[in-house]
């Protein structure tokens, strides 16, 4: 880009990334569009449909009138506003307010050159629609039990709701809304809407018979808000194959729209890809790696979790040559100081699938096995990290830790394990990092809905579909960084690269 007669145009030929940014500012020289001018938001002036250079107007409207007219003079200025107004509605929720933080203040290149897009991240405070709802079930013993349901159904400028449903006794409406807001960034990416949903309902404790009651309890309110068209749950945390047929067989009893096994709502049951995820997080390591010249091959890794997701990155890290040493859970982890072969994967596989099982069991199988408590996890010597477990795993502290140690990367595979000061010790050490936005981003296009459109049959096409998502996705991701001065830092190209396909479509809906 450069300037023109105080205008952005377009220095040459623009990739597909560009080519929606490029359409937004004026044309050179003065010359007239053969476009229609679109209305509402897209029309030059904003929303007031004055005239004069788009930009000047732009930075001429109140952001906001609550107290007076509150305008701003650059984009770190509107991204303080935004935050502001956002605190003085959401304070009490700090999970939400990190994750809104940390996205809005990555957007300030985009306000700077083109200040109305701060209007849209206005529009991104508030999600379109969230609902809460009481969950009523009978335990074994016959006792009424009460759980809170919610779903924040946060964009859908991209098309239907899609995401996941999470079943912990952690979750609450601050963490739902925070992964909201990451999921209309990450789901950008491959296309799609963006919905979080969950209670905070733990599976490990229970027995088969109460998961059983308490997914039909929670399917018959949340059925009333989700369908093929609108929103499309997937399985998360404690969310996993069981749950989700126990879900899809009461929304079908309820509802009479139904699925195809493998596709729609709630794959009509069946999860048939439960590990596209974790193969998605290696698949884009594999690229950060190759675009400095580098591989997985022979690469020492940490693997936290033990769910579907570590468990297929494990699996993947095998399969490219690399050496997993770890899996973990709430309880500890174990090491394996050779590496974690295909056999023991298998075994701690099988443990694992014993619902509250504890992955210290895997000791008794394994000569070789260390198991340990999770605070000396990060003084194990390692190349790369892959936190597939939950969130802020990784603080400040634990990135000195692995930076001292010569960690070389740390490659996101869960819902922002990563704290922020994590990341600044990352940056500032030279290390790789790969966002849960953009590791995390294959999810979109695996979705039940998609998989309607786009059908996968065998895991060599899912391979190679991920492989060429994920490929499209980081070629996008590093022109954006290197459009917007941001080289090198994966997180704030990933966050613009997907407002500005978010944005783009919002754009042309107008105030909605």
């Amino acid at each position: 880009m450069k300037l023109a007669a105080g205008r952005l145009v377009a220095a040459q030929p623009r990739d597909a990334l560009a080519r929606p940014l490029s359409s937004l500012v004026s044309p050179p020289n003065g010359a007239r569009s053969t476009k229609a001018a679109p209305s509402g938001l897209g029309m030059q002036g904003g929303v007031h449909g004055s005239r004069g250079p788009a930009s000047k107007q732009w930075r001429n409207k109140p952001l906001f009138r609550r107290t007076g007219d509150v305008r701003f003079k650059t984009g770190l200025e509107a991204c303080e506003i935004l935050v502001a107004e956002a605190g003085r509605r959401d304070h009490h929720k700090s999970e939400y307010m990190s994750s809104l933080q940390a996205t809005i203040f990555s957007l300030a290149p985009i306000f700077d050159r083109m200040p109305k897009y701060a209007w849209i991240a206005k529009l991104l405070l508030e999600p379109e629609r969230s609902f809460q709802f009481r969950v009523a079930w009978l335990d074994d013993a016959g006792i009424m039990r009460v759980n809170r349901g919610q779903r924040v159904q946060y964009s859908s400028a991209l098309g239907p709701y899609e995401g996941p449903t999470h079943f912990h006794h952690t979750m609450s409406s601050s963490f739902i809304k925070a992964a909201g807001i990451d999921a209309t960034i990450s789901h950008a990416l491959s296309g799609t809407g963006a919905a979080v949903g969950g209670s905070d309902f733990n599976t490990v404790d229970k027995s088969e018979a109460e998961i059983q009651r308490f997914c039909q309890s929670y399917m018959t309110e949340l059925s009333k808000y989700i369908g093929p068209e609108h929103d499309n749950p997937s399985m998360g945390i404690g969310c996993g194959d069981a749950e989700v047929g126990y879900l899809y067989g009461q929304y079908k009893r309820v509802n009479p729209t139904f699925s195809s096994k493998g596709t729609g709502v709630l794959w009509g049951g069946t999860m048939p890809f439960s590990q596209a995820y974790g193969y998605g997080v290696v698949a884009f390591a594999e690229e950060m790696l190759k675009d400095k010249g580098d591989s997985l091959a022979g690469k020492r890794c940490l693997v936290t979790g033990s769910g579907k997701v570590a468990l297929a990155v494990a699996a993947k890290l095998l399969e490219k040559g690399a050496i997993p040493l770890t899996l973990s859970d709430s309880s500890g982890y174990v090491l394996e100081p050779d590496g974690i072969t295909p056999a023991k994967l298998a075994n701690i596989a099988k443990i694992k699938a014993e619902r509250g099982a504890r992955i210290g069991r895997f000791i008794v199988a394994s000569t070789t096995a260390k198991y340990l408590e999770s605070e000396t996890l990060w003084e194990q010597p390692c190349d790369l990290v892959f936190p597939c477990a939950l969130s802020n795993q990784i603080d400040g502290a634990a990135a000195e830790t692995l930076a001292s140690g010569g960690c070389k990367g740390v490659i996101e595979g869960a819902h922002a394990p990563c704290t922020a000061d994590a990341i600044k010790i990352f940056k500032q050490n030279g290390m790789h990092f790969a966002p849960h936005k953009a590791t995390m981003a294959c999810g979109g296009f695996l979705g039940g809905h998609t998989l309607e459109r786009a059908p996968i049959a065998t895991l060599e096409e899912l391979d190679a579909r991920i492989a060429g998502e994920t490929a499209r996705m980081f070629s996008e991701i590093k022109a954006t960084a290197n459009e917007f001065n941001a080289r090198g830092d994966l997180r704030v190209a990933t966050d613009i690269a997907g407002f500005l396909r978010v944005g783009n479509a919002m754009l042309a809906h107008g105030a909605v």
